[in-house]
């Protein structure tokens, strides 16, 4: 790195698998503005989320750390974030998104002068109730990238030219895919209704064995019209912070929490497994100066958090590695997951290298492991070791959720596909 960035930014998807891009080989054309940012970034071919699932997934990315560390039993955030990290470095910090499992409710506003969940808790009572009702009428769960966008910028444009550190996570990605009217029938054959498409997401999660061939590919469809429309708003975005003369001298991390799977393992949407096609993320990486172009040696969403922290030169001693650390060695990436209901006795974990994958999985119960698909005696040894490390690390096993959450966090939930 030549030039140091006066500013950074991070743009992260939710739910955005890396092979539905095309700089990442996809066949449809769905990302051209993402793809043409990868020209002039460093792209990480083999970039994987530290977990599966933005509970775990969106902590480990802003805190550099294990999600075993990054938030605690009830999945409140428990460790410092690149915000903090920027904000004691005299950045002017934001985050914008609409995602309730890592709002203000959890503590993840720590660190940023500016964050906006679009959640109404703490407004005005009857702005509030006015806000929900519009919210039920329009059959709304989330905030577009059209207003993640307007929100953020409004924000920059309120600066008086400090160095910032700016957050925009986009929702659009996430089921339901209810893709804008333009491009309902983008890549389907036929329209469908939000209310049908929620239903089919619903029934996707709950009975993935119901789903005909012809079914699956509609929820394609849609899911990939949803990245066209949110490629094309990030494109937008990216050309307003270029009339603002901002873009030029800033790091600009592109990334996802996690991917979204369509039955390649017998489940969809995002569950607490490990597979590719919800780990396998996006990750571009574009300082002042430009990137390196393709990186195949395996890079994890734990990188961002300590990159940033390579940019400041911050002290510490975070699990991941600068992606501004050219030339790139050989590497060892791990992942892991907590099972949720009938399975909260068990923790998965994986490693990938450039070749393979591993993957394990422990009951906390028996402490008993159970390893799939690790044939080479070297790499199981080294994911156990990981495994034993995260034990002394963690402490103690997570208990059950005591968290309230304020009703609007469990209207947006069931929305979301989170809740029955």
């Amino acid at each position: 790195m030549t030039a140091l960035p006066r500013n950074v930014i991070l743009l992260s998807f939710d739910a955005l698998r890396a092979d539905h891009l095309g700089c990442y080989g996809y066949e449809r054309d769905t990302s051209p503005n993402l793809d043409q940012l990868a020209e002039v970034s460093t792209l990480f071919r083999n970039a994987y989320s530290a977990s599966s699932h933005t509970r775990e997934a969106v902590p480990a990315l802003l805190t550099g750390e294990y999600p075993d560390v990054a938030i605690d039993d009830g999945f409140r955030l428990a460790t410092d974030t690149v915000a903090s990290m920027l904000a004691e470095a005299g950045f002017a910090t934001a985050g914008f998104h609409s995602n309730p499992f890592v709002s203000r409710a959890y503590g993840f506003d720590t660190g940023f002068d500016e964050f906006d969940d679009d959640l109404h808790f703490g407004k005005n009572k009857f702005v509030a109730l006015a806000q929900r009702a519009l919210d039920k009428l329009r059959n709304r769960h989330y905030a577009r990238a059209t207003e993640i966008n307007e929100r953020s910028l409004s924000w920059l444009d309120s600066l008086d030219g400090e160095p910032f550190f700016l957050w925009n996570h986009y929702m659009d990605t996430h089921g339901p895919y209810e893709p804008p009217s333009e491009y309902r029938t983008m890549y389907a054959e036929r329209e469908i209704s939000d209310r049908k498409a929620q239903s089919l997401y619903q029934r996707a999660i709950k009975s993935p064995e119901s789903i005909t061939d012809e079914e699956r590919r509609l929820l394609i469809d849609l899911y990939d019209a949803e990245i066209a429309y949110n490629d094309d708003r990030v494109g937008a975005f990216l050309d307003a912070l270029r009339d603002r003369g901002v873009l030029s001298d800033s790091l600009l991390i592109v990334t996802a929490d996690h991917g979204d799977a369509f039955g390649e393992h017998g489940y969809y949407e995002h569950p607490r497994y490990l597979h590719d096609e919800i780990t396998h993320v996006p990750m571009l990486v574009r300082p002042p100066e430009g990137g390196d172009g393709l990186v195949d040696v395996p890079a994890s969403t734990l990188d961002i958090a300590a990159t940033v922290a390579d940019v400041i030169e911050h002290g510490g001693d975070l699990p991941g590695r600068s992606l501004l650390g050219a030339p790139w060695d050989e590497r060892t990436v791990f992942l892991q997951a907590r099972g949720e209901g009938d399975d909260s006795h068990l923790r998965r974990y994986s490693l990938r290298t450039s070749e393979h994958a591993c993957f394990c999985e422990r009951n906390v119960e028996t402490d008993a492991l159970e390893f799939e698909d690790c044939r080479d005696r070297e790499l199981r040894g080294e994911l156990e070791a990981h495994i034993e490390e995260r034990i002394r690390r963690e402490g103690g096993e997570g208990g059950s959720e005591t968290e309230s959450v304020d009703d609007e966090i469990e209207r947006r939930l069931s929305a979301l596909g989170y809740k029955e």
